[in-house]
Parts: structure tokens; sequence; C-alpha cells
């Protein structure tokens, strides 16, 4: 049993030490409420995506995101809000988390406004011991599952205009220990803060080509920091194109169709560049997306008004 143990919590250093700890995406524009509870209420709409991941196909137990998330106004006040259904798969090893958001909007000049949101949730952990293979096998207790549940809290700011936004946001700040076991060495294992700065532009090019440029940095403790550079090119805001860098990691090609401004689908391939290209053909990602009724009647209340 104790070299089960020492195995787990090599898995822990392993996934704490040298991996962003929570859910990529290449097409984080097309759904950036995941990273930033501040972008809820920001729509005039209710919208619902479903993102999903194949990340490093070819490889055994690679990655696999599933993520489910929902977001909307209030009717009549200035606030929004919403929540995500995630599950991210690994090896042996799960995520899954539940969070709820509210943010609130406010207009401060002009078209310029200011959402401030915050989110919380509860995460499960899990390594599935039947998946872990011993070169001893002899102990029964090895083929047991372990499971731990943690809370979770994090904030955002998103400034926005018609044309631009930036947006800030800080996740997993409780900063949690994942324990499964009494021995768990405390501090190795622990959840670490992310941290998510984003923004974008739209120019339009004629009155029916819009080029869209935009850039996301992430960065945590001890994990270099990366960033994605995206370039997005739409006609008459319905099938769009864009190419995206990750540092040291891929180049996508993205393509999507928008119908009716009611249903979405987007796709993703990423070009590996990173040494797993040795051993993946690419990351494929999914985006569908509905759009309701406009639920929105009146516009956020102006800061000079509060």
């Amino acid at each position: 049993m104790r070299k089960f143990n020492i195995i787990l919590t090599l898995i822990l250093i392993v996934n704490a030490a040298f991996s962003q700890q929570m859910q990529q995406y290449t097409q984080y524009a097309l759904n950036d409420f995941i990273n930033n509870p501040a972008v809820a209420g920001v729509d005039d709409y209710f919208v619902a995506r479903s993102n999903n991941r194949y990340q490093w196909v070819g490889v055994v137990d690679a990655p696999r995101t599933y993520t489910l998330s929902m977001y909307g106004p209030h009717k009549s006040k200035s606030m929004g809000f919403g929540g995500y259904l995630f599950s991210d798969f690994t090896g042996p090893t799960s995520r899954t988390g539940l969070y709820g958001s509210y943010a609130y909007n406010l207009k401060i000049v002009n078209n310029i406004r200011l959402s401030l949101g915050l989110t919380a949730g509860v995460l499960q952990y899990k390594i599935d011991g039947t998946k872990v293979t011993l070169k001893d096998d002899f102990d029964p207790l090895d083929q047991q599952d372990y499971i731990d549940y943690v809370p979770d809290a994090g904030f955002g700011a998103h400034l926005y205009s018609d044309k631009y936004y930036v947006g800030f946001s800080a996740n997993q700040l409780l900063r949690n220990n994942i324990n499964f076991y009494e021995d768990t060495l405390s501090g190795l294992n622990r959840l670490t803060n992310h941290f998510f700065v984003v923004a974008g532009y739209k120019f339009p090019v004629t009155d029916v080509i819009t080029i869209e440029p935009s850039v996301l940095v992430k960065a945590m403790t001890k994990v270099p920091v990366q960033i994605d550079f995206s370039l997005k090119a739409s006609y008459m805001k319905m099938a769009w194109f864009g190419v995206s860098y990750r540092t040291s990691d891929a180049i996508a090609f993205m393509i999507g169709y928008d119908l009716d401004s009611q249903l979405m689908i987007g796709y993703s391939y990423d070009m590996i560049i990173s040494s797993v290209k040795k051993a993946s053909s690419g990351s494929h990602e999914v985006m569908l997306g509905i759009r309701f009724n406009k639920a929105r009647k009146t516009m956020p209340i102006s800061i000079s008004n509060e």
C-alpha cells in the first residue's frame, strides 16, 4: 500500500508543478466566461455553450475536457449570472467542477462599460486505481478509487465597448490541498492561483468583413507564462476563420459559423510544435452554442447615476 501511496503523491506533484491545473481551450474568445465570471451579463441575451477538447490525439490517456456553460443578464437590473459544469480527464486522474457566477455591470461613459464578477464552486479530484499499473501488483487495495472534494472561488473584471475588451481574472483563490489519504505531503498537492489577462479589438475592414486580433495571457506559480495570440476574420457576422499561436505549444486553425445569430458552431485544430508532436497528430476542439432571445430590457446603470 505504501508503494501505491508514493505513486499517488508523484502523480499529484507532477500535475501541480508542471502543468496548468485549469482547463485549456483554443477557442477561448468564444467562451471567455469559463475563465472570467465578469463576462456574465455583458450581453443582452442568455447563451448556452458546450466546449469539448481532445488534446494530443494519438497519445495514450491524453487529456480530454468537456464543459457545459450558461450565462446571461438580469432582465431589468445591471447584473448577470450563470454557471458551468466541466470534466477533465488525463490518464488515471480526473477533475470535475461545478461553479456558479454573479456579475455587476456598470456603464462608465458613452459605450464603455465595466463588469465585476465573482464565482464559487466545488471541485472533485479522483484517481482511478484500476488504471494505475504497478510492476509488482500484489496489493488488492491498489484497485480502489481515491477521491477528494475541495471548495473553490475566483473573481474577475471585464472592461468593454462595441469595439474592444480587456479582462482580468484570478482563479483558485482558496489554494486548497488535495488529500486522498493521510500521508499526502502538504504543499506538494496544493491548488495554485491562476491569473488570466485577455484583450481583443474589432477592426471593420469593409461593411461585411471584420478582423479581430486577441491575446490571452495565462500565469501561475512555478510554471512559465503562456500566451495565446489569435487572429479571426468574420464575414457578415456569420462565417469566420482564424489562426492562433500558443507559445511553446501549438499553432491552431479555427473555423466557425453563426446561423441567424442563434446557433453557433466552432472547430479548431491544434498543430503541436512542442516535443509532444512526435507522438501526437494534434488536438481537436468543438464548440456548440445556442443564443436565446434578448433578455435585458434596459441598459446597465451608469456610475454617475448610482
